[in-house]
């Protein structure tokens, strides 16, 4: 596994319970800012069964995307709202509320 993939992953355990990002605010943080295509092939190469929170991973507007990538089309819908979430329409409801930015919350 790549260097790149590596800090994808770890940058992904970091995202607390509750909160979702967005590929495009993981790749910035990690300094690789037109990346977030790679990130998500990053992504796609973690085990479903691991415990590295992937649905936490949405898109820059809070759309529910790689559903193709799980073992079932709502398995990300199904995560998040065990952590509480209220999806709409493959969206989550009230997303800036649940924004977490690395680069704001992990910069000293």
């Amino acid at each position: 596994m790549s260097d790149f993939f590596k800090d994808v992953i770890e940058a992904v355990k970091l995202i607390p319970h509750g909160k979702v990002t967005s590929y495009g605010m993981i790749a910035n943080y990690l300094g690789v800012k037109k990346s977030s295509r790679a990130f998500g092939w990053a992504l796609n190469k973690v085990s479903k069964k691991s415990k590295i929170p992937v649905h936490r991973v949405v898109n820059r507007n809070g759309l529910l995307t790689g559903k193709n990538n799980f073992p079932s089309q709502n398995h990300i819908k199904d995560e998040l709202q065990k952590e509480g979430f209220n999806i709409k329409e493959d969206s989550i409801v009230d997303f800036n509320n649940h924004l977490w930015d690395p680069i704001k919350e992990l910069t000293i």
